[in-house]
């Protein structure tokens, strides 16, 4: 018996589901259900990008090593986009690394797919284009944010952004965000007490709830917001 079709149109991924019938034909065929966990590996600095995944729960952390082996996370993405961005401007590897922050599933898709379901299609490749945009937009603001905000306004801004592409509670432990964020860990759990204190979050042994997402905005710098906004113009909005 012959598997069913993913109704697109249905999927939680914001790019799958604003295509146009047309244009998920193109990618139907190729599409894998997968699962993937916590620090499932999408690809390594250098080395080729064989599949793209467009999530539909959980967020991915595209993360930059330095030569003296040190690690900070510059990007996030979760289902309003796909990982594997380098393959939407021809290139097949990227100078980063790409791993699964918080667990979910999504779609699996060989690379040479994709670049020929663009090439045969405008609206899918401009769709692709402007996550692309946005995504890169993302990566300047984390950048000018790890420079000049404290460390407590960077949590925050962490904790919102993965709270959109997860839901109000996820988990995490203080070392992994000690990771994402470029700093020690007894850092991070003075920033995440502050913020406990203050009531906004709920901190437990691997695991975090948002209990006030107006105060956490309120706590992060603006950063927060001005990617949020690209991401509404450029992936989210209406065509």
């Amino acid at each position: 018996m012959d598997t069913p079709r993913p109704d697109l149109a249905a999927s939680r991924n914001y790019v799958l589901s604003s295509l146009p019938p047309g244009e998920a034909a193109l990618l139907l065929p190729h599409l894998t259900r997968v699962e993937l966990p916590h620090r499932f590996t999408f690809y390594r600095s250098g080395e080729p990008i064989t599949h793209v995944h467009f999530i539909e729960r959980g967020c991915a952390s595209v993360i930059t090593l330095t030569p003296e082996g040190a690690a900070v996370e510059v990007g996030t993405i979760g289902n309003e986009g796909l990982v594997g961005t380098p393959i939407l401007l021809a290139s097949d590897s990227a100078p980063s690394n790409c791993e699964m922050q918080v667990p979910g599933d999504g779609w699996r898709m060989p690379a040479g797919a994709l670049a020929g379901a663009m090439g045969q299609s405008d609206a899918l490749r401009t769709r692709l284009l402007r996550f692309a945009q946005a995504h890169f937009n993302q990566v300047a603001q984390s950048a000018a944010c790890n420079r000049l905000h404290s460390l407590e306004e960077r949590c925050a801004r962490w904790l919102l952004m993965t709270r959109d592409r997860t839901g109000e509670s996820f988990g995490l432990t203080h070392e992994y965000l000690a990771i994402m964020l470029g700093v020690r860990r007894a850092g991070v759990t003075v920033a995440l007490g502050t913020l406990q204190q203050a009531g906004l979050i709920r901190a437990t042994r691997g695991n975090i709830a948002i209990v006030d997402p107006e105060g956490l905005e309120e706590a992060s710098c603006g950063c927060y917001r001005v990617v949020r906004a690209e991401f509404d113009r450029l992936v989210r909005a209406p065509g």
